[in-house]
Formats: structure tokens, sequence, C-alpha cells
């Protein structure tokens, strides 16, 4: 018995070592090599400040500004409490929500072509996705025009110069960084 206990112990030990100690900084020292700015938090930089992530999605309310989808993780749109509602199609809490948001949107956006899109109402799984549809940003855009006092050709050809293909022209679906086309408007200046 005492042999099998000592075995035990001593691969215990092995698979900490390895796994729990070796093996982390093998990746974090690969990940650093090979994809230094996506390791370190993808920052977006303005003027030597961080203006964000472009990975992580943040809370834009000044209408001036494009908004992202809503975020369900943590407090909203926290990195360290990822996730989405888990709510069912049929959950009131869900439904609720949604035709919540639905009202702020319209009560935002009264000259938006139509309702909001989906995307706008509902949070992703992650909690924090950055991007929006090319749809929602059109839909959003007869707002940040007004709010900036730019004509709305101008903000859709932004919008148009921002948007994404597919990764690999296959995965996913076209999309626009909320942050990068946000940053972008206030260049224009």
């Amino acid at each position: 018995m005492l042999r099998y206990l000592g075995t035990s112990l001593r691969m215990t030990i092995v698979s900490v070592i390895l796994l729990g100690i070796i093996y982390p900084f093998a990746m974090t020292g690969l990940a650093q090599l090979v994809f230094p700015w996506q390791a370190n938090g993808s920052f977006v930089t303005v003027n030597g400040k961080v203006a964000g992530s472009s990975i992580v999605g943040q809370l834009w309310t000044k209408p001036q500004y494009f908004q992202g989808r809503p975020s369900a993780a943590g407090k909203g749109y926290d990195p360290t409490s990822t996730g989405g509602t888990n709510y069912g199609a049929t959950s009131k809490k869900l439904i609720d929500s949604i035709q919540a948001r639905i009202a702020l949107l319209e009560k935002q956006n009264p000259h938006a072509p139509g309702p909001p899109p989906i995307d706008l109402v509902t949070s992703s799984a992650s909690g924090i996705d950055p991007d929006i549809s090319p749809d929602d940003a059109y839909w959003e855009a007869p707002r940040v025009a007004a709010a900036r006092h730019l004509p709305l050709s101008r903000v859709q050809g932004l919008i148009a110069a921002h948007v994404r293909g597919r990764t690999f022209g296959f995965l996913g679906e076209p999309r626009v960084n909320v942050l990068e086309l946000n940053l972008a408007l206030d260049r224009l200046r």
C-alpha cells in the first residue's frame, strides 16, 4: 500500500510541475513570441493612452458613438467574468430585457430605418463581443451622424471602410469593430 501511495505522490508532484508550471509558462512564452500584440491584450492607444482593447467590447453611451451589443458579463463588459445570460427563449427575464432594450434603442434612434437588428438587443455568448454587424452599424448611423453634425453618407462611408469580411473568407460573418469605428469618428474632427 505504501508503495502505491509513494508512486501516486510522485506522479502528482510531476504532473503539477509539468502541467501546472512548465506548460503554462511555455504556452505564455510561445504566445508572447508568436502573437505578442494579442497576448498582451490587443490594446489600442490614442496619444499614448490606452483607449480600449480591440477584442473586448465596452460601454458606449453618448449619442455620437456607435453602441456595441449588450453585455451580460459581470457588471457589463467585464473580461474577468465573461458569459451570456443563459436564459431560454421563453424566459420572462429575457423577453422583458429585450423589450426594454428595443424601447430604449427606438427612443435613442428615432430616425433609424425600422426596428433594431437582433444583435443590438441580445447579448453575445461571451458578453464582451467587440464587434457589431454592418446592419447594426448602418441602423445606428442616423443618430451618430445627427449627433456629430455630419452628413449621413459620410458616416455610412466610414462604416463601409471598417467592415471586416469573414475570417479566411468563410468563417463567421462580416463585422465592424465598435472601438475602431468610434475612434475613426473622433479622428474626423
